[in-house]
């Protein structure tokens, strides 16, 4: 091709490609060969402009792009076969609509929404950004059901519990607003939607593969109900016992939000799938208004100053650039359990009533002595940091207690740890930090990263400590509650539901909760890439330990150096591997932005590009974004890695590239509109060649697409 051709990627349902420069029909057939099975279409504008679109679903548009870009790129002989589809140009409609856009297709969402949360934001981006497969943000509830389940009846009644209940058919929708350039996902309800319920007959599935197998099954974030339901009978018969689980989102639903659902559906099984009543209000739509009216001055004014320091001790070992030599299980989550009796959890809640505290605040502060024993050495005064989840729901939205939804949040909380200083002093610090961050518990840790001034991969905590309050209304199932009277009277009976705690990107989480019998159960959830199993039951062990010893030894003169003795004589953890490095070589900002809301342009570079190939597009491109790029070994979690803070934002973003990086450019699109967020346009052009000329050719093109609606 005697004159270069151009393309902007539109991705979405269907994607279409705008075509500039003359088209040569033997390239454009070769180009096709990379599609799988479908018909593509071809609209004709002038003799150099064209539209391609291409079918729907999973179409490789990416390659097409650099197929075409290519210069000097002939078709292979089996293309010639494909031409004579793609003789003249496709007939203009005789109504005089456009010819669809790259966002229709099927008419599933609701147009409009409301925009996400800062917290769904949070979850989105960790989705996005973290370890394929790794199930992060997904949590599960389960437990036995004994005595005759009918199947119909129970699918009736979570339909009738969708009905009632926005959050299930609520969505992150992946249509364009109307109102601007917004990109940031945007959550609409559906008039409709129905459970995911699977039942697996005895003998046809293994308990514990099930749970594993639900958890990392990947949910359709565009799909409403990010709740599913799967059904194991124990042994055959009608009389059970079945076990349940619930697989759910963090995204659009927490742990408090699931029981509150949970209860709603034993109301609608004893009425056979009927309901009384209209929506549940207020709703998670409500709440996202609320969110939205909210003046951020205050929380920014409070966390610019409340967030944990630099330099704050964040993990329950020695940092290292990796694992112990040996470790075998690098990969995957690891789980640890320790337990208080009845008498010594009803002994610690005596003792911190004494001290003015409550159970949570001596887990806080048994970590908080871990983390200053364990993260250094020395016995000066440090600070110490972790995230302390909070409900989200003590916030001034009348009902907002019986709302479900993703109001669920972990705050950064740090205090310095000083030796000499008293052990009450420690624990009163710790409870009035809570306190002061509990007025803000609406906001994200995303936002309180960015209102703290840190960089972005400079973490604040490393860890999160929870500890669960009863949950949901209903209490436990004895006989006192009419709801289980009911169910005993159809020959039902339930278990106390068990959580399965989500895995998040924090290297470590420990959780407290009372089981039936008033024990405190103590949980670690470990990310195997930084903490090793053993090392994770180590410092689990520990913490139970301290919860113990605490109502034993420590009074109101008691110093905090006297407790630390406690672990004087147990051997120092092991290393923890150091947060890891962004993937690929690491962003590079050839030039800021102009203005704060100008937003970003990525520049991705095509396979064996020097990383120095778009550094001429500094002069030659004279838009006000920012222009970024990725330097080699460059793939799609490095250049997700580069974008996570524009998609924090909600700015605009384009993604450009020479020629050959087209594919890796439309792979990043599509990922991002997976989670959430409005696909950025892809623009390609030029070559990586050095040339002025192949410089120019993409800053037009760039140009022209970020003119165009995001």
């Amino acid at each position: 091709m005697s004159v270069s051709m151009t393309v902007v990627i539109a991705p979405g349902y269907a994607p279409a490609l705008d075509l500039r420069g003359p088209l040569d029909q033997d390239v454009l057939a070769a180009a096709l060969t990379a599609l799988p099975a479908g018909t593509p279409t071809l609209r004709r504008h002038t003799a150099t402009h064209h539209t391609l679109h291409l079918p729907p679903q999973h179409s490789p548009a990416g390659t097409v792009a650099d197929l075409l870009t290519a210069p000097g790129a002939r078709p292979p002989a089996q293309a010639k076969a494909l031409r004579t589809a793609w003789e003249g140009p496709a007939p203009e409609q005789a109504d005089g609509q456009a010819t669809p856009g790259p966002f229709d297709g099927p008419a599933v969402h609701p147009a409009g929404g409301l925009p996400a949360s800062a917290r769904q934001r949070d979850v989105l981006l960790d989705v996005l950004t973290g370890r394929p497969g790794a199930g992060l943000h997904v949590e599960q509830l389960h437990w036995r059901w004994y005595g005759p389940l009918d199947t119909g009846r129970f699918h009736a009644a979570w339909q009738a519990v969708f009905l009632q209940e926005p959050v299930l058919r609520a969505a992150f929708t992946d249509r364009a607003r109307t109102d601007g350039r917004g990109t940031a996902p945007r959550v609409a309800v559906h008039r409709q939607a129905s459970p995911q319920l699977v039942r697996h007959h005895h003998g046809s599935a293994d308990w514990h593969s099930l749970l594993v197998s639900e958890r990392l099954r990947a949910f359709d974030l565009h799909r409403p109900g990010l709740l599913r339901i799967a059904l194991l009978d124990e042994q055959a018969g009608p009389a059970g016992p079945t076990r349940i689980v619930l697989t759910y989102h963090h995204a659009m639903l927490d742990g408090w939000s699931v029981r509150l659902l949970l209860r709603a559906f034993y109301r609608a099984y004893l009425a056979e799938g009927r309901t009384t009543g209209g929506e549940r209000r207020p709703d998670v739509r409500d709440h996202l208004r609320w969110l939205g009216d909210q003046d951020l001055t205050p929380p920014r004014d409070f966390w610019s100053a409340a967030a944990p320091p630099a330099g704050s001790r964040t993990l329950p070992g020695p940092t290292a650039a990796g694992l112990p030599a040996g470790e075998g299980a690098r990969w995957g989550h690891g789980l640890a359990r320790q337990r208080l009796t009845p008498y010594e959890a009803a002994r610690l809640r005596d003792w911190a009533a004494g001290l003015g505290a409550t159970e949570s605040t001596a887990l806080h502060a048994a970590w908080a002595l871990l983390l200053y024993r364990d993260g250094g050495s020395g016995p000066a005064p440090a600070p110490v940091a972790f995230g302390m989840a909070v409900s989200g729901r003590g916030i001034a939205l009348e009902g907002a207690a019986s709302i479900p939804a993703p109001l669920r949040n972990a705050l950064p909380v740090h205090v310095d740890v000083d030796p000499a200083a008293p052990m009450e002093r420690l624990l009163a610090d710790l409870r009035d930090r809570a306190l002061g961050a509990a007025a803000y518990e609406w906001v994200s840790a995303g936002q309180v990263h960015q209102w703290s001034g840190r960089a972005v991969p400079d973490e604040l905590t490393d860890s999160i400590v929870a500890f669960e309050a009863p949950q949901g209304p209903p209490p436990a199932p004895d006989g006192r509650d009419p709801l289980w009277a009911e169910l005993d009277a159809e020959g039902v009976r339930v278990d106390l539901p068990q959580a399965v705690g989500p895995h998040t990107p924090q290297p470590i989480a420990i959780s407290a909760y009372h089981d039936a019998e008033g024990a405190l159960v103590l949980t670690a959830v470990n990310d195997r890439t930084r903490i090793a199993d053993p090392e994770a039951a180590a410092v689990l062990a520990r913490t139970a330990r301290l919860l113990r010893e605490f109502p034993v030894l420590v009074d109101g003169t008691t110093s905090v150096g006297e407790v630390l003795q406690i672990l004087a004589g147990l051997p120092l953890p092991g290393p923890v591997a150091a947060a890891p490095l962004p993937p690929g070589g690491g962003l590079r900002t050839l030039r800021a932005a102009a203005r704060p809301d100008a937003g970003t342009i990525l520049l991705v570079p095509p396979p064996a590009a020097p990383d120095a190939c778009y550094d001429a597009l500094v002069q030659a491109y004279p838009g006000p974004e920012a222009l970024t790029t990725v330097t080699a070994p460059t793939d799609t979690a490095a250049c997700l890695a580069a974008v996570r803070p524009a998609l924090a934002a909600g700015e605009p973003l384009l993604l450009g590239c020479f020629s050959g990086g087209g594919s890796i450019a439309y792979e990043v699109a599509q990922r991002i509109a997976a989670h959430g967020w409005l696909p950025p346009l892809v623009a390609i052009a030029g070559t990586a060649d050095g040339s002025s000329a192949s410089a120019r050719d993409l800053a037009r093109t760039l140009e022209a697409a970020a003119g165009q609606p995001g």
